[in-house]
């Protein structure tokens, strides 16, 4: 895949990466069972120029910085742009740790990470929530000093607004919001992608395939085991369920007539919002991995981007950004 800015600070990559939280937690992992089909994935990635990895430190105790870790071993540094993030950790009893945006605990979670990966930089570095409690300036001032000691090369903001997003960038400049963004949640075209676009900031969309609904992985609700994470998203409760559904049926019949996948016709319509927008769909299978990667190469005009989007706007599905916001 050909190199993009990602961003207007110079970090270049491929319109498409692949997020890696699911190989090891969420959505019914079994460690010893997925890790070597992931470790495949991540190999399939890199032969097709999927070489944009986006980790998370606190994904199942590290094991997904790891599992990162382990390909970049295997097939060297200087192959894959790797991001991770800072400022989310858990107590025992799974309640979120306050405070983390204080300078020693960005300092700590930064060397943590670097000690996983096995690497002594990373590439883009976001902040996973926004503290209430530590002022932006001191937060990002110790990111400038993890830049300054080559530790970090550029630095994001995952799920902030567009008023946090302007307060971080006047401080130390930002290459890229990840958000939540699909044809099932579109609550950041309003405010926090036109900021972004103001600021020459790109737009990482994560569950760009809902989660599982627009690449067709459930038919019904019965389907989703009991040990997934997504039995207690309300997207996938039974109230919500067979409506979004029989969304995704319509989104089927668009990509049908288009000769694809419902999860190519769904990334496509996210590669089509703008060169500045990367989409990062995660997977543990090859097969989906080859599947999502030749959205890339899918056209769609004016009528069929309209007709997906009237029908992602027929239901109102619960902002992500509310039912996860640490605040």
């Amino acid at each position: 895949m050909e190199l993009r800015p990602l961003g207007s600070q110079g970090l270049m990559a491929p319109p498409m990466g692949l997020g890696c939280m699911g190989m090891t937690a969420f959505y019914d992992v079994n460690h010893d069972e997925h890790e070597e089909i992931s470790l495949r994935t991540l190999d399939r990635a890199l032969e097709l120029g999927v070489n944009f990895l986006v980790s998370k430190g606190f994904a199942s105790c590290g094991r997904n910085e790891e599992l990162v870790g382990k390909a970049i071993k295997k097939h060297g540094r200087d192959k894959f742009i790797i991001a991770t993030k800072f400022g989310a950790e858990y107590t025992a009893d799974a309640k979120p740790v306050p405070h983390l945006g204080r300078p020693e605990h960005v300092r700590r979670h930064c060397e943590d990470s670097l000690k996983r990966l096995g690497t002594d930089y990373i590439d883009l570095y976001y902040m996973h929530r926004m503290d209430p409690t530590t002022p932006i300036e001191e937060t990002m001032g110790e990111v400038k000093k993890l830049i300054a000691e080559g530790k970090v090369k550029y630095v994001g903001l995952s799920e902030c607004t567009a008023a946090e997003l302007r307060a971080a960038h006047a401080v130390q400049p930002i290459s890229a919001i990840q958000m939540e963004w699909s044809l099932q949640t579109r609550d950041i075209e309003k405010d926090i992608v036109p900021t972004a676009r103001e600021l020459g900031v790109a737009i990482v969309a994560y569950s760009p395939l809902g989660r599982g609904l627009l690449s067709n992985t459930f038919k019904s609700r019965s389907d989703i085991k009991e040990n997934d994470w997504r039995r207690f998203n309300p997207r996938f409760s039974e109230e919500n369920f067979d409506t979004n559904y029989q969304n995704t049926l319509k989104i089927k019949a668009v990509a049908e007539r288009k000769g694809c996948t419902p999860a190519q016709i769904a990334l496509a319509w996210l590669l089509h919002q703008g060169k500045d927008v990367f989409p990062i769909p995660g997977t543990k299978s090859p097969e989906r991995l080859e599947e999502n990667a030749k959205a890339v190469d899918i056209v769609l005009t004016a009528e069929d981007l309209q007709e997906l989007s009237t029908i992602s706007e027929a239901k109102v599905i619960p902002s992500p950004l509310t039912l996860m916001a640490w605040k």
